[in-house]
């Protein structure tokens, strides 16, 4: 609970009108700017975690994942933090703690990760589409920024790929329009693809050039 006087003036301050309850978390407020300085506005509610089954139904994994913080969470990212090709979850909030970071310990699986560089398309290639084929179907991905709440993702396309140790094909559409093909990629790496050209390069884990794009 609160009461608000005179929103325009930030010099406003008014008597408190009445008593409050404590164990209710009340308060009164006669300066609406310091509301968000001094009072946590959360109702503490808590995260929820899904696990995806199979694509046929999803299961409440909250409480055993250890990721079902009361802290007021305003967004989610994924990434993988300590590279080792297995998403991991980065959490910002406004309460309990700015940043929470959830290492994922799932069985590993194989991936690939990919980055590009525009030639003349955008150098970031923000906005292209890439398609990871495989023998029984095919992953599409597209490259953009995933932006929230004071976060921003590393623009680097991640494909999860069970068990297969290879995809057969990667083709990419640029923004620009062009269709870049590669053949056979092993599984279990970081590549980086420059536009225009047939091959890829290998990203050592942590060179951060390639997080972001550049060669």
């Amino acid at each position: 609970m609160a009461v608000v006087s005179q929103p325009s003036d930030a010099n406003c301050n008014t008597q408190m009108p009445g008593q409050l309850d404590p164990d209710l978390n009340e308060f009164w407020s006669g300066n609406p700017w310091e509301i968000f300085q001094k009072h946590n506005l959360s109702c503490f509610e808590r995260n929820r975690v899904y696990l995806n089954t199979k694509g046929n139904s999803f299961i409440d994994v909250s409480f055993l994942s250890g990721a079902d913080s009361d802290g007021d969470a305003r967004s989610v990212l994924p990434l993988d933090f300590d590279q080792d090709g297995q998403m991991d979850l980065l959490v910002r909030g406004a309460g309990g703690g700015a940043l929470m970071l959830y290492q994922n310990r799932f069985p590993a699986h194989k991936y690939l990760k990919v980055s590009l560089w525009g030639k003349s398309a955008n150098k970031l290639a923000v906005g292209a589409r890439l398609v990871a084929k495989l023998t029984d179907g095919q992953i599409v991905r597209e490259r953009f920024p995933t932006n929230s709440h004071q976060s921003q993702r590393p623009l680097v396309v991640h494909f999860g790929l069970g068990q297969k140790t290879h995809v057969e094909g990667l083709e990419i559409h640029w923004p620009d329009g062009e269709v870049q093909k590669l053949g056979r990629i092993q599984a279990g790496q970081h590549i980086l693809v420059k536009q225009g050209t047939d091959r890829f390069e290998k990203v050592a884990p942590g060179k951060h050039g390639a997080l972001i794009g550049a060669p």
